[in-house]
């Protein structure tokens, strides 16, 4: 468990360095999304899972400003930070001038702060092991842009009407864990994903508040993030403001020289 704790503090230091460098920026030019759909016991599983596929945001890039609040222990902060896309490749944090930045590709986890003078380069046990669930980038993906972290046409699953969202479940559920769906009838989209570990004691459950409208593409506008193991519970919300689409936008990430390695073991 002091391991778990160990590496929340070392991702929350990095996100939160970034964040608290970043001045906040809003605009208008996003459209938020009335969800006035209601949902219909006639729909099968298969045509739900149609609908959110047919729905997933169809772009090459994406940038941002995302408001983050963190609850944790009691305590609890917040700021504004930079976010880019570029859809099925590169998922990018950065302060200004550099002085810390994050990048997130298929094949790596990697991050450096020059407040500490430490970096990260590694895969994605450090962040499976922050949410207790077996992550990769298009999980970490999906998760931002609202769609089912699991690929739903690989196994059947069953659909039931709860409180105007289409609950979706796998047919067959997990030994190792119970996921659940809720979609909105709406848009198709995420209301929540709900991911339960009994045997670990663990919880992941996103909340999706509330979508916006950007160029045709239905996207994220808040999200509720909590993440739970044993008593140790982790909140975290993203404001996604300032929210543009297919402008040319650059990844620039080089480790300094001279910094020190973060060793998960």
């Amino acid at each position: 468990m002091n391991r778990q704790i160990h590496i929340k503090q070392q991702i929350f230091r990095i996100v939160f360095t970034i964040a608290i460098l970043l001045f906040v920026v809003s605009c208008k030019s996003t459209q938020s999304i009335v969800a006035s759909g209601k949902a219909s016991d006639k729909l099968s599983a298969k045509q739900v899972i149609k609908q959110h596929q047919k729905n997933d945001a169809d772009f090459k890039t994406m940038q941002a400003r995302v408001r983050i609040d963190l609850i944790q222990g009691g305590k609890e902060q917040g700021a504004t930070f930079n976010l880019r896309i570029e859809k099925d490749k590169t998922i990018w944090l950065s302060a200004p001038l550099g002085l810390a930045r994050m990048m997130i590709t298929p094949e790596k986890v990697r991050f450096y702060n020059k407040q500490d003078n430490q970096y990260f380069d590694g895969d994605y046990k450090l962040l499976s092991d922050f949410v207790g669930v077996d992550l990769d980038f298009m999980k970490v993906q999906n998760i931002l842009l609202g769609q089912a972290i699991f690929d739903l046409k690989d196994e059947p699953h069953t659909v039931s009407v709860n409180e105007n969202s289409y609950a979706l479940q796998p047919k067959d559920q997990s030994a190792l864990f119970e996921l659940f769906y809720l979609i909105n009838p709406s848009h198709f989209k995420m209301d929540s994903l709900q991911l339960f570990q009994q045997l670990k004691k663990r919880i992941l459950q996103v909340d999706y508040k509330s979508y916006q409208e950007v160029k045709k593409q239905i996207l994220p506008k808040d999200i509720r993030i909590i993440a739970v193991e044993d008593s140790d519970e982790v909140a975290i919300t993203m404001e996604f403001k300032s929210l543009t689409l297919n402008e040319d936008v650059r990844f620039p990430f080089r480790i300094p020289a001279g910094y020190k390695e973060i060793v998960i073991k």
